[in-house]
């Protein structure tokens, strides 16, 4: 859902974005790439920070993009271009979706260097790679029918993505660094805090700079839309609006006019009061769904209308449904609703 409230943002590059295979200065030494997605939501950010390891100067990458020939292509082209004729001396991935992690293997293996990211999104990668995780297959088509999706077409076309994950991640690096809250890794001149995120991811990691006043904010916090929180089917009674929303309230202690470098949409400086929107954007959903299920027992599938109020195509779908059973279940497991498996194999929620 686009932000009723983004001119409460600032975006210090106006409309500026890099091209395919170029590369943008942001600050000395922290460059902007912006690589192409095959979905609605068409772009990703990923950013290149000046380092210094065991005495090789060279770049540290952040985030992927996905497995592809053209993303490969547009990546050859800042190698050639827009390293200053150094390497990459690591690659660090926030999370573990395929347009954060996708190319982590290949980047790996073409500058012979390691993969760094959170112990717990790394190891989900390796089993996503091998068999989809939540976004594809018979267990994803089954859940998302427990909750009221019953088109057989999409049920089908559901079924038919079990190579979801596997085509944008075909490989994940054998060996890895971990990353953890609070660590400090030192890239370049600069301390970056790791950042814990849950919610989105099992384990995401953003990155902050005290010096530079800048976030590298992953998927956490994007300017422009609501950050996607879903349940899945490998865990299906999970509660991740709460984790999300108490992630990003620690966030908020972050200085105010901290530059925020999200992986989708613009650079911006007003912090605090993206997380403020986020806040009230779920409140205000949750809201909703409550009365919803006043009024009349309900299903996921059937408040996608009320929750999403535009046509969405089937991947969106697949999104849409996770967060609304993310709502459900906040209200749900916070005592507001109760929960019934029906005869027809539905659970709906109930006051």
């Amino acid at each position: 859902m686009a932000n009723p409230r983004e001119s409460e943002l600032t975006y210090p590059l106006g409309d500026t974005l890099p091209g395919p295979g170029e590369a943008l200065d942001l600050l000395p030494g922290l460059r902007w790439v912006r690589m192409g997605l095959p979905f609605a939501l068409d772009h990703i950010n990923l950013w290149l920070l000046r380092d210094v390891q065991d005495g090789r100067e060279g770049w540290t990458i952040v985030d992927c993009g996905i497995h592809s020939d053209a993303t490969k292509a547009n990546w050859e082209r800042v190698f050639a271009e827009r390293l200053d004729g150094l390497p990459v001396l690591r690659v660090i991935v926030t999370h573990f979706h395929p347009d954060h992690m996708g190319l982590a293997h290949w980047l790996t293996e073409r500058w012979q260097c390691r993969l760094w990211i959170s112990a717990t999104d790394y190891q989900l990668a390796r089993v996503a790679s091998s068999s989809t995780v939540g976004m594809g297959g018979e267990a994803a088509a089954a859940f998302f029918g427990s909750h009221g999706l019953t088109d057989p077409a999409a049920l089908d076309k559901i079924r038919g993505r079990a190579s979801y994950y596997p085509s944008m991640v075909p490989s994940i690096p054998p060996a890895f660094r971990r990353l953890m809250d609070g660590m400090t890794v030192r890239i370049g001149d600069h301390d970056w805090r790791c950042l814990v995120g849950h919610g989105h991811a099992p384990e995401h990691i953003s990155l902050f700079s005290e010096t530079l006043g800048v976030m590298i904010s992953g998927d956490m916090v994007l300017p422009r839309i609501s950050t996607n929180v879903s349940v899945v089917d490998v865990e299906p009674e999970a509660d991740p609006l709460q984790l999300y929303l108490d992630s990003i309230a620690r966030l908020s202690t972050l200085p105010a006019d901290t530059l925020v470098l999200p992986a989708h949409g613009k650079p911006f400086r007003g912090l605090h009061a993206r997380i403020d929107q986020l806040q009230q954007h779920h409140q205000e959903r949750l809201a909703e769904v409550l009365e919803a299920c006043t009024a009349k027992p309900c299903h996921a599938a059937e408040l996608l209308p009320m929750m999403f109020r535009r046509p969405l195509d089937l991947h969106q779908t697949t999104f849409a449904m996770g967060e609304a059973v993310a709502h459900l279940h906040r209200l749900w497991l916070g005592g507001l609703l109760r929960r019934t498996l029906d005869a027809d194999g539905i659970h709906r929620f109930s006051v």
